[in-house]
């Protein structure tokens, strides 16, 4: 069983391990480790306020003032003015609103374009056209992602402003975590992100970010500049100003000198490319974009990064939890294994959290935690399975005949039952009721079996009291072997104390018969120690626990030679019980196929 038992436990823990690696590079889970990578940016979000970040918003105040947007391009003149007032120019003045089309009024266009021409701080958005370019997997991890068209702010303004792009790029679950810092346009042009050409123009030190790939697996549609978003801040976290109380002159010109100003909506409805403005962050669930771009802005200016561990540390740690929760379950009981089970899981969870917390690395241990799982459930329910069929088994063969603490040690210990025997020295003590034929001739058969039936339960609570095993019955005799199939300390003693209390216990029951049906019955038993061969012999259809050898056949020849009442014992056990009970002088017989007497002792009482 156990053989068989283990060969399964090889293969399905190997197939549980190659699911677990197909699983790990097919990011079948990978929406998990997104919350918990979430949760660590979110519990780490420093919601300091960057005094060199202001946004200012198309909000709904402004709308109610300077009516339905899109409003005249006219109104940007002043509100660029009120921006710049000299000695109090921002470092960047970072537009999330497109202006590809020549608008209805031309003169509008032409006074924001004097506008322009005036103050050299301005960012205005170009939008990538990427059409599939994920489906066709054209992104390399060396190389910029490209795109198949720009959108370009309208040719009047073009060359009067610095230019980038205000592409999002969301996860599966729509989670914006990542950027692209830059792309390349169909003419080759790299285009960097708002934020990246506001930290720029801004003198922040960028070179960090020149090589930096993100995320944290080689493949294919990861390109060059891609980093993950550290958020910092939310929404209410940043200084921010309406639109149009810049415009009226309410806000001090002190607020914007050197700093990177982000002008986007915050109105409900309103996109700076005809879309949706807002987005799902790992720290927020309803977030405009215009803060996104803060965010990275922010990054960028302060130098933070989220890096990942690397695969193969991930792959290693996985291995590691699966071996060991190979072992655990084999060798510890369940109740043990299920805690150390509980507790390394609950580590390994906040060491990922710890090591965010600590460095801004984040580690997937969402296959380690899933190793560990299949590893523990499969091996315990296997472990489970066999102790279930062993004990199963044990209590089968042993459970009748042996106490039950002894079947639960048998449990307890492991101890292989298997078909086959083993050279083992033990007592055996043979029983036999003399008187049993002329009482069978006058008894009911339902009255004879009553009758056997009581002295057998004496008998069987006799043994298993004193830690026999009751080998088998045979009609009116019974075979009862002490040591096995557990060690019992002193089984001499232990056989020849049983014989004795066997003895005392049949002087009630016999009075009872002779009272009842005028017949008289007794015991006589025989007691020898020696090596015998113990196991469970048969075959796999039936299968019986017992002992044979020459020092069985010895035993039961002592018993033969018994007279009623009697307790015979060998030489051998003589020697070992001597101390403990009382014996006669002894005498050497002869046995049937037996060339040398042996010298058999009676039990006369219980030594002083």
């Amino acid at each position: 069983m156990k053989e068989r038992i283990k060969r399964i436990a090889i293969v399905l823990n190997a197939l549980l391990l190659i699911v677990v690696y197909f699983l790990y590079h097919g990011d079948r889970l990978q929406r998990i480790d997104n919350l918990l990578f979430d949760y660590s940016m979110n519990q780490n979000a420093g919601h300091l306020e960057n005094t060199k970040i202001v946004v200012v918003t198309i909000d709904d105040a402004s709308l109610k003032e300077l009516g339905r947007f899109p409003w005249s391009r006219a109104v940007y003149a002043p509100f660029l003015a009120n921006l710049n007032q000299p000695g109090n120019e921002p470092k960047a003045i970072a537009f999330d609103i497109v202006f590809s089309e020549e608008s209805d009024n031309p003169d509008d266009d032409m006074a924001f374009a004097e506008a322009l021409a005036q103050f050299q701080n301005v960012i205005l958005p170009n939008v990538g056209i990427m059409g599939d370019v994920f489906s066709t997997s054209i992104a390399k991890r060396d190389a910029l992602i490209q795109a198949q068209n720009v959108v370009r702010p309208y040719e009047m303004f073009a060359d009067l402003v610095q230019q980038a792009h205000i592409n999002r790029v969301s996860s599966p679950d729509g989670v914006i975590r990542q950027t692209w810092l830059k792309i390349q346009g169909p003419d080759g042009e790299i285009i960097p992100s708002l934020a990246y050409k506001a930290a720029e123009m801004a003198g922040a030190d960028l070179s960090k970010y020149e090589e930096m790939t993100d995320p944290k697996k080689t493949k294919e549609n990861v390109a060059k500049n891609t980093i993950t978003i550290d958020y910092q801040l939310e929404t209410d976290d940043f200084t921010t100003f309406s639109f149009v109380d810049v415009l009226n002159g309410d806000i001090p010109a002190d607020w914007f000198k050197d700093a990177i100003v982000f002008v986007g909506f915050s109105a409900v409805g309103l996109s700076s490319d005809g879309g949706q403005d807002t987005a799902v962050t790992p720290i927020e669930k309803n977030i405009k974009l215009v803060y996104a771009h803060a965010n990275i802005a922010n990054q960028l200016l302060t130098g933070t990064a989220v890096t990942y561990a690397p695969n193969g540390v991930e792959l290693a740690i996985a291995a590691l939890l699966f071996g060991l929760f190979i072992f655990l379950p084999w060798r510890l009981k369940n109740i043990y294994s299920i805690l150390i089970f509980l507790a390394v899981f609950a580590g390994v969870l906040y060491a990922q959290f710890a090591i965010y917390e600590g460095a801004s690395r984040h580690v997937n241990v969402v296959y380690m935690l899933l190793a560990m799982i299949l590893a523990y459930l499969a091996n315990v329910s296997l472990k489970s399975y066999m102790d279930s069929v062993q004990k199963s088994f044990v209590t089968r063969q042993f459970g009748r005949y042996i106490s039950p603490d002894l079947v639960k040690q048998i449990v307890a210990q492991d101890i292989d039952i298997k078909l086959g025997g083993d050279l083992k020295m033990i007592t055996i003590l043979f029983l036999d009721i003399r008187g049993f034929t002329p009482l069978s001739e006058k008894l009911t058969p339902p009255e004879l079996v009553d009758t056997l039936n009581t002295m057998f339960n004496m008998i069987t609570e006799t043994t298993l009291r004193n830690e026999g095993t009751i080998d088998k019955f045979i009609g009116d005799a019974a075979m009862i072997l002490f040591n096995a199939p557990l060690d019992v300390a002193e089984h001499e003693r232990m056989a020849v104390k049983t014989a004795y209390e066997i003895q005392q216990g049949m002087n009630k029951i016999r009075d009872q018969i002779l009272e009842k049906y005028q017949c008289e019955v007794n015991v006589g038993i025989g007691i020898h120690a020696g090596n015998v061969v113990v196991g469970n012999i048969g075959s796999y259809l039936r299968v019986d626990y017992t002992a044979i050898g020459d020092n069985v056949n010895i035993a039961a020849r002592i018993e033969s030679q018994t007279k009623k009442g009697q307790v015979h014992v060998s030489e051998q056990v003589y020697e070992k019980t001597k101390d403990f009970f009382r014996f006669d002088e002894g005498e050497d017989r002869m046995f049937k196929g037996k060339s040398h007497p042996i010298r058999v002792y009676e039990v006369l009482g219980v030594a002083e």
